[in-house]
């Protein structure tokens, strides 16, 4: 097996060139145009990117999230939803780094089989990062008017939370 995976893309190159020649296409040049155009994609994109990087900074600099946290803790005290949880799930939105970051946090205290662990693990996949494919995607496009999108995106996400918890519930 390991000797496949180091061989599938270079076949798939080869392959791809073979192909190219066949159609009598200009292999390189082709492959220079596609450079070039995802190069400006990335030109296209990066404004978005900071934009969003400078906002979670802003975000998590304030403090903003301990005091949402505390305001909600005896909320999640009545369902037993475990503390150390909330600071990954209302970052999972904006920032898939991050809750990655804090979801490490939580294997390395309680261990990736514990509740907590595996309701990380469920809220992970349960969850999108909606903030920031909205202003990525969006950005990249030039849509200022995102009407609905972040709302919408916003409640998957809430019910993505929510189903991760009576997931974990449920099964463990």
């Amino acid at each position: 097996m390991e000797i496949a995976s180091k061989i599938i893309l270079p076949l798939f190159i080869i392959i791809i060139i073979f192909y190219g020649v066949k159609k009598k296409i200009n292999v390189y040049d082709t492959f220079l145009e596609g450079a070039k155009e995802g190069l400006m994609t990335t030109f296209s994109i990066f404004p978005a990117v900071i934009a969003m990087i400078f906002a979670i900074n802003i975000f998590l600099d304030s403090n903003a999230l301990g005091g949402l946290i505390k305001l909600i803790n005896p909320l999640l005290g009545n369902i037993s939803m475990p503390i150390e949880i909330i600071p990954m799930a209302l970052l999972r939105p904006v920032s898939g780094t991050a809750s990655l970051a804090i979801m490490n946090d939580i294997f390395k205290g309680f261990g990736p089989d514990s509740f907590v662990g595996r309701l990380a693990s469920i809220l992970q996949g349960c969850t999108d990062t909606t903030v920031y494919v909205i202003a990525l995607y969006f950005g990249t496009v030039k849509i200022t008017k995102i009407k609905h999108a972040l709302w919408v995106g916003l409640f998957a996400d809430l019910v993505g939370i929510i189903v991760a918890f009576v997931l974990t519930n449920l099964f463990f």
